[in-house]
This record gives structure tokens, C-alpha cells and sequence, in this order.
């Protein structure tokens, strides 16, 4: 039996939830980043689990033959940075991410503790490249 991914759509208020961010200018940050990605994708934020803003979806089936949907961008506020949830390997995007500022990687996640830290528009190129790459992964 597949095993369906924990991380879901919830259907909850993104606004409401941003507006519970503690920190004044985390709150700014994530305000900025949810219009900011919501333009380039084209797509409305929806929240995932209980702290994850993602922007569209898409249904893939992995090399082990697991299928499930995922976000195509996800963003989430954590206690130490803001995280990107881009892509299955950022590796393969050395040159874009080189350009982009003080930032930190995961296998397929961005880390940045505030959007004053990074370029804005090296940040589109990569979530439109990265869009790209989740659209290929479509089941």
C-alpha cells in the first residue's frame, strides 16, 4: 500500500497564519516573499501541514515507484532562518545560487535568515528554474 505524504494542503488562512509570526520582520519577510513568489508562479499560497506556504502542485512518481503531490515552491518561517523548499537537488544550481547571497542549502532546501541577505532577482531566476525542473517530475 503507498504510504501518502504527511505534508498536505490544509485549506487554512495564509494571511491569518503570517499574521502570527512573532517576529516584526520575519512577518515583513514572509509578506514580501508570498506576494513575491505568488507573481512569478502564478499561483495562489496555500498552507501545507501546519507551517509550510507552498504555490501550486504537481503529482510525480519517484524512482522507487512512491507517487504523491507535492508543492512546486514551498516557503515556511522556522525559528532560525526562512526556508525554501525548491527542488529535489539545489546542487545542480551552483552558478544561479552563487549569485544569490548569504545563504545556506539542504539537498533540495534554501536557507536565509533575512530577505535583505539575498538578491531578489537571482531569487526569481531560481524559483523559476526550479519550477521548471518539478514540472519534468510530473507522474
Amino acid at each position: 500500500m503507498a504510504q501518502e505524504n504527511k505534508t498536505q494542503p490544509t485549506g487554512a488562512d495564509v494571511g491569518a497564519f503570517i499574521a502570527g509570526i512573532a517576529d516584526d520582520g520575519r512577518r515583513r519577510d514572509m509578506e514580501t516573499l508570498v506576494a513575491f513568489v505568488g507573481q512569478i508562479l502564478d499561483e495562489p499560497p496555500m498552507l501545507w501541514g501546519g507551517s509550510i506556504i507552498g504555490f501550486g502542485s504537481f503529482s510525480y512518481r519517484g524512482k522507487s515507484g512512491r507517487t504523491g503531490t507535492w508543492m512546486e515552491v514551498g516557503i515556511a518561517s522556522r525559528k532560525a532562518a526562512i526556508v525554501f523548499y525548491l527542488s529535489f537537488d539545489l546542487s545542480k544550481y551552483q552558478t544561479i545560487l552563487s549569485r544569490l547571497g548569504r545563504h545556506a542549502t539542504g539537498v533540495g532546501c534554501l536557507y536565509v535568515k533575512r530577505l535583505a541577505d539575498i538578491d531578489l532577482a537571482v531569487l526569481r531566476e531560481l524559483v523559476e528554474a526550479t519550477q521548471k525542473e518539478t514540472r519534468s517530475f510530473a507522474a
